[in-house]
């Protein structure tokens, strides 16, 4: 049985270190969970997390065994905002971060099978927040996007480029939620060598009216 892995399969999932690339992003499905705070100190973040895998896991071995198609889970992915967005620049205020972290589920397998992923997931030892996880589509259409290389902290030099240079460089404005793709697992990568995509959404910047 083959294995699909989005990573290398999805456009999405593709960019490079130092280009900035507009992707038409397609309608995708996500399992997801929102908190608030500090990813680093929030029981909300952590517990998101515990909430999240156990049923992504459950989706993929019920795909493989129930509809004979496998694949690699995707990678953890999560939307990120604030009333002010310099928090995620020039002030790095991650007490004011909202977010919604998100794991992809494959079009093929529909709400039934993930609310059984659920029941399943929640029969020993359930997670805290497994009731507030939700099956959502985002739709973003089309989106600047770039790899950034080391820490979460050494982002803002590229957001604020990303924010203020390319995107209004381009004759675009910023539209919906800042999103990172994260292609490493941070619990067994060094922080000079994770590997996030930074997505931002946008729309063509309205003409002036005269």
């Amino acid at each position: 049985m083959s294995k699909t892995d989005f990573k290398k399969s999805l456009d999405a999932y593709q960019a490079r270190s130092g280009r900035f690339r507009v992707v038409e992003v397609p309608d995708m499905r996500y399992l997801a969970i929102d908190g608030h705070g500090d990813p680093n100190t929030s029981p909300a973040f952590a517990e998101a997390l515990q909430a999240l895998y156990p049923v992504a896991y459950t989706l993929k071995f019920a795909s493989k065994t129930e509809l004979g198609r496998d694949y690699v889970v995707p990678p953890l992915e999560g939307l990120w905002w604030a009333e002010d967005m310099d928090s995620f620049t020039t002030a790095r205020d991650k007490s004011r971060w909202d977010w919604t972290l998100l794991l992809m589920t494959p079009d093929w397998i529909d709400a039934e099978m993930v609310a059984a992923a659920v029941e399943r997931a929640g029969a020993k030892d359930r997670p805290a927040r497994l009731g507030d996880l939700r099956l959502e589509t985002l739709s973003e259409g089309r989106c600047v996007q770039t790899l950034h290389i080391g820490a979460f902290d050494e982002e803002a030099d590229v957001l604020a480029r990303l924010h203020d240079e390319v995107i209004p460089g381009q004759g675009f404005r910023m539209t919906g939620k800042h999103h990172e793709i994260y292609l490493s697992d941070r619990r067994r990568t060094a922080p000079e060598k994770q590997r996030t995509i930074l997505r931002q959404p946008v729309t063509a910047e309205s003409a002036p009216t005269t």
